[in-house]
């Protein structure tokens, strides 16, 4: 498992999905975040484009970095396209979480929830790495702020 895990990381950094800025169709609101690791110098400039009912539509994005920094945003914009605000916070948090479990990994259904995402169960275990895999996630939480989304209480 842990070779499948090894494999999905460097299948996204070396064919990353959702790479290259640009242009938001009319009609969605666009954030951009440009977030940097001061440990490695890993960066990401992050764009997000939101409809009207908070569906995120697009996530583009350039960065330099390690693997496990580039891998991780390309597999962000795999599970963020399409969703509501609700799914992705959802999905950020159990993100989060697994960054958090020091490489025990999460339960079965929170797995399955974050699909190639659960490749990076083991960089939980590197305090110095946590950093790179959540480098896009930060981008992306900043960049949705700053399209101005806005959720009521009953939606939290």
């Amino acid at each position: 498992m842990e070779q499948l895990y090894q494999q999905v990381i460097l299948d996204h950094a070396k064919f990353p999905h959702g790479r290259g800025l640009g242009v938001a169709a009319a009609d969605l609101r666009t954030g951009e975040s440009h977030q940097v690791n001061p440990t490695c110098g890993d960066e990401v400039t992050l764009q997000v484009d939101l409809d009207d009912a908070g569906v995120v539509r697009d996530v583009r994005w350039e960065g330099q970095g390690c693997s496990i920094s580039q891998a991780s945003v390309s597999v962000l914009h795999d599970l963020v396209v399409d969703h509501d605000l609700n799914a992705v916070d959802d999905l950020a948090d159990t993100f989060r979480a697994l960054m958090q479990s020091r490489g025990a990994g999460l339960d079965d259904d929170a797995e399955e929830k974050l699909g190639d995402a659960a490749a990076f169960t083991g960089v939980g275990k590197y305090s110095a790495r946590v950093k790179c895999a959540l480098l896009g996630w930060v981008a992306l939480t900043d960049a949705l702020i700053k399209t101005g989304a806005t959720r009521t209480p009953e939606d939290s």
